[in-house]
């Protein structure tokens, strides 16, 4: 089948949006099915940098592209992935040409943007931007979440037709490999890492704060990085990292630690899993989801100081977390993901996408 797929986050950026994405077109490739994803294009005059986070680009007033892509393509599903410019300029065309769509929920906006704002203000704010995701996700055929909890928090704000879309991990990748690696070869163990955007919803201050026996090493980039870099000298800042270095760097530590209870999944703890480590993290969606309760390598507690201190105490044996990671598989989520997109097909046969003109001009 032909699967077109909009996004708004996408190359180069790098999260776990666009992981998946990559991810699962892989796996459709590989099962025979033709994927487009289109995301936005930076060399246009149009696309600018999302507030707080420069790298982060959206293309606005993108319709008459996106038209052209539509007529070209001529998709037999079409998936659109974030809720940004080009998602509800996709969301346009469907519902003017009554083609049927999918869409996602990976990111929790309004938590997000609550907690940039005064406190006076954030539960008006909050409620806003569910309103506003409501009505953008109201036409879709089937909203794909990650987790658990992330369906009973939508449908508590009165979203429906929500579909579990699950997320996976590169075993082949992110393995244990050795924990020698030069570039810790000074710092004292044990190595406390963490991986994600450097931003205030990832609530790293939680962890970087914390009076914690050896080495806190940090990889990734994002807003508050300078802030952060300043506040906490003692701390190992290493930037972005990618595929085998990356890898390398997750099995040379010796716990994950995962602050965050705002994001909706958390790719990077499976990552870690698959990595053989320990974790210490929140009870908050993302980490309850995946992992339920504690276990041999899981420790979560709502003090991030004590889930730190108990995750040290069990035994550093790595088979139980790749263990886990197993469960987790990419071509069982896109199997998932196409048994979803059959609720939604694009209808394209009821429209004639070729003599159909733009409606509205750029």
């Amino acid at each position: 089948m032909k699967i077109l797929i909009v996004s708004d986050a996408w190359r180069p950026q790098i999260n776990g949006v666009v992981r998946t994405l990559e991810m699962t077109a892989e796996e459709l490739a590989r099962m025979g099915h033709q994927t487009l994803i289109v995301g936005p294009d930076v060399r246009r005059r149009t696309t600018a940098s999302l507030p707080f986070y420069p790298e982060i680009k959206l293309e606005f007033f993108a319709r008459r592209r996106l038209t052209r892509i539509f007529r070209e393509f001529e998709p037999e599903y079409i998936h659109i992935t974030t809720e940004g410019p080009l998602g509800w300029a996709a969301r346009r065309i469907c519902l003017e040409r009554k083609l049927g769509f999918s869409t996602a929920y990976h990111t929790r906006f309004p938590e997000y943007l609550a907690q940039r704002t005064p406190r006076v203000v954030a539960g008006f704010v909050r409620r806003a931007a569910y309103a506003a995701l409501r009505r953008f996700h109201a036409p879709s055929k089937a909203i794909m979440v990650a987790t658990a909890s992330i369906e009973r928090e939508l449908r508590a704000q009165a979203f429906s037709r929500i579909h579990r879309w699950s997320r996976g991990v590169d075993l082949s990748l992110f393995r244990p490999y050795s924990k020698d690696l030069p570039a810790f070869a000074h710092l004292p163990r044990p190595l406390l890492l963490y991986v994600g955007r450097l931003a205030v919803e990832k609530n790293l201050r939680a962890f970087l704060s914390l009076d914690t026996p050896g080495s806190k090493v940090v990889v990734g980039d994002g807003p508050d990085s300078d802030a952060l870099k300043h506040e906490y000298p003692d701390a190992h800042f290493l930037g972005v990292m990618q595929d085998a270095e990356l890898a390398r760097c997750y099995a040379a530590a010796d716990l994950f630690v995962f602050p965050s209870v705002s994001d909706t999944f958390g790719l990077v703890l499976l990552e870690a899993c698959a990595s053989g480590l320990r974790i210490a993290a929140l009870p908050a969606p993302g980490p309850m989801d995946i992992f339920g309760s504690e276990g041999d390598f899981t420790a979560l507690d709502s003090d991030l100081g004590r889930a730190i201190a108990r995750a040290l105490t069990l035994t550093d044996d790595r088979e139980p977390a790749r263990a886990f990671a197993r469960r987790f598989t990419w071509s069982a989520c896109t199997e998932q993901f196409c048994a979803i997109l059959r609720i939604s097909p694009a209808g394209i046969g009821s429209v004639d996408l070729v003599d159909q003109p733009d409606i509205r001009p750029d």
